[in-house]
């Protein structure tokens, strides 16, 4: 078991690794120990902040002893990173997607478990404290059966966002790059998702890729929802502009989710509980509950979840294997909107 500090490496200096980098300095008992990246902005970057830097992740494992590393380079590469920190006996905490096909996320979890080695993915949101507070609300009965679900991703990438090429190509869409943040909360929320419809469409934007789809979800314990997306569409409804978890995006006050049961509604992030005060009838009276929004960083909350689980006092919260389940909903998703019938993950 890990004593002292816990020595972390970063792969990947890019905007996430960097963020990652920000999330172990405001982390009591993590210490940044070491940075892989090949470019030259990385070296510039590493020096800056007086932190050794290696040119892979391979010789930063060769290095002085890590304890955990975070795995923040090009999704193509997540699985390969992966593998070299189960190779050499080191937890990774592994950005989403935990893969970019799926036989090789199967590939990477399967040896993290062989080994014993555990294998984290980056879905952050999970370690949001009001997500934390929405789920033991929903577990605890506050809503009673749920029976719906909605969410909404409806922003507007400028056209500037598109002067990258393969942002106009097929998966290059909100589909897979946008829509697995939102399919993990609502697995983790409402329960395992068994079915799914889609329809997309470029009608917009006309690129190869999709611009916009709408998706129906059928889950485990009976509950039905609705997923829309949109990357082209002004609107103030989408969890980057709602819950305030990254300061780049202005927050509008609004929510993106809204979850049913037969006891009360909630909606998220914001929070607010609908429940009847007297008889459940939508003739009689119905009120709110406004609950409190923690600030807590969830990405600070990620890393000292990775600390607790690398000392061996907790299992992840967001497993490799749960992040492969997501990664099946998203591929499900993508096989139902390429054949219009229902699908299964």
């Amino acid at each position: 078991m890990t004593t002292g500090p816990v020595r972390i490496g970063i792969a990947g200096a890019g905007l996430i690794g960097r963020r990652h980098a920000a999330a172990v300095a405001s982390s009591p008992g993590v210490v940044l120990e070491a940075i892989a990246d090949p470019g030259e902005d990385a070296r510039a970057w590493a020096a800056s902040i007086g932190m050794r830097l290696s040119n892979s992740i391979e010789d930063m494992l060769a290095g002085p002893r890590l304890d955990g590393v975070i795995v923040a380079t090009p999704n193509t590469l997540h699985v390969e990173h992966g593998l070299a920190c189960v190779a050499s006996g080191v937890p990774a905490l592994i950005e989403k997607p935990l893969a970019s096909d799926l036989p090789a996320g199967r590939r990477l979890v399967e040896a993290g478990e062989k080994t014993g080695v555990p294998l984290l993915v980056g879905h952050h949101r999970r370690h949001n404290p009001l997500i934390r507070h929405a789920r033991q609300q929903i577990l605890d009965g506050a809503l009673g059966r749920i029976a719906v679900v909605n969410g909404m991703f409806w922003v507007m990438k400028p056209d500037t966002y598109f002067d990258t090429e393969w942002r106009r190509l097929s998966g290059g869409g909100p589909i897979l790059l946008n829509l697995i943040h939102d399919v993990d909360l609502l697995r983790h929320l409402v329960g395992e998702i068994v079915s799914v419809r889609a329809l997309r469409t470029n009608a917009i934007r006309r690129f190869e890729v999709e611009d916009t789809a709408a998706i129906l979800l059928e889950f485990e314990n009976g509950a039905l929802g609705s997923f829309t997306l949109s990357d082209t569409v002004v609107a103030p409804w989408s969890w980057e502009l709602t819950a305030r978890e990254n300061p780049a995006y202005p927050s509008t006050g609004q929510s993106s989710y809204f979850i049913g049961g037969d006891r009360g509604s909630m909606e998220l992030p914001s929070g607010a509980v609908w429940k009847h005060t007297g008889e459940r009838s939508w003739m009689a009276p119905i009120s709110v509950e406004h609950h409190p929004k923690p600030s807590d960083d969830p990405l600070v909350a990620q890393i000292l979840q990775f600390a607790r689980v690398i000392r061996g006092e907790e299992a992840p919260l967001a497993s490799a294997r749960e992040g492969l389940k997501t990664l099946e909903v998203v591929d499900a998703i993508r096989r139902a909107a390429e054949s219009g019938e229902a699908t299964k993950p």
